[in-house]
């Protein structure tokens, strides 16, 4: 009997310490249940997304007010880097009197890979902790438990919406974003110098290709549906009152230009394989 008591004592302290040896710690085990739940949600999306019925009107909204009230904003910023880029690289430049090559160096960074991330980050910012903030807002105030139980569809109206005019608008605003950055370039070249328009594009297009632009206009549609699923995500699973809402707008706009880094990343080395 004392030999059984003791096995079993023995057995149990073994157990006790494997559970104690193989336990994650929180900060993991919070990632991995982040990334569970943010699959899932993703998985709910592409399942849901082709069944009627399709909330056309919600949706052209959604375009309108993530897109065309995001252009100032991103029109201002372009301005500003096409602006800076420019006056930065001048200098250097010129000690090695190559500044001829400016401007197709500042159209090559522009389009490949400052306008792009650069217009995703604000997007980032200002559509990722909108989406965040109202949807969070809506769940705490259980104005999404009230669409279910009129039987409207929350998920299909508020999430499907904005992920798909996010996923559409994004792309236009990154092409609108290195059009201003060209023509802030421009402004910045003639602050020193003067150069015509028609000798600015000319050096300016003639070392683009098409294989510049196509890159970097797919990798922002995958910028614009992982910025709006995590806002969505944020906001649809936010908790405990108006402190939540607040939680949820942060973390979006953190998890969502963390994302962005991690999306430009492997699209990098999986362009590099073509190009």
């Amino acid at each position: 009997m004392q030999k059984n008591s003791i096995l079993n004592r023995s057995s149990n302290t073994i157990e006790v310490e494997e559970k104690k040896v193989f336990k994650l710690p929180k900060s993991i085990e919070g990632f991995i249940k982040e990334t569970g739940g943010l699959a899932n949600f993703a998985a709910r999306f592409f399942k849901q997304v082709w069944r009627p019925p399709y909330e056309f009107s919600e949706f052209i909204r959604q375009c309108y007010e993530i897109g065309y009230r995001s252009y100032p904003l991103v029109a201002i910023t372009g301005f500003i880097m096409g602006l800076v880029l420019t006056l930065q690289s001048q200098p250097t430049l010129a000690k090695f009197g190559a500044e001829s090559y400016l401007p197709a160096m500042v159209a090559v960074s522009i389009i490949r890979e400052i306008g792009p991330v650069i217009t995703a980050l604000i997007c980032a910012g200002k559509v990722g902790s909108g989406i965040g903030a109202e949807l969070g807002s809506m769940k705490v105030t259980e104005q999404i438990d009230a669409m279910e139980v009129s039987g409207t569809n929350p998920f299909k109206y508020l999430v499907i919406t904005r992920i798909l005019a996010t996923t559409l608008m994004l792309p236009i605003l990154v092409i609108f974003a290195d059009g201003v950055s060209m023509i802030g370039s421009f402004v910045g070249i003639n602050i020193n110098d003067e150069v015509s328009l028609t000798l600015y594009v000319d050096k300016a297009f003639t070392a683009l290709e098409f294989s510049d632009l196509l890159p970097s206009i797919a990798k922002s549609f995958f910028f614009g549906f992982g910025i709006s699923l995590i806002g969505c995500y944020k906001g649809f699973n936010a908790e405990n009152g108006t402190e939540g809402v607040g939680k949820a707008s942060n973390s979006a706009v953190v998890a969502a230009s963390l994302m962005v880094f991690i999306i430009d990343a492997i699209a990098v080395q999986v362009t590099s394989l073509f190009i």
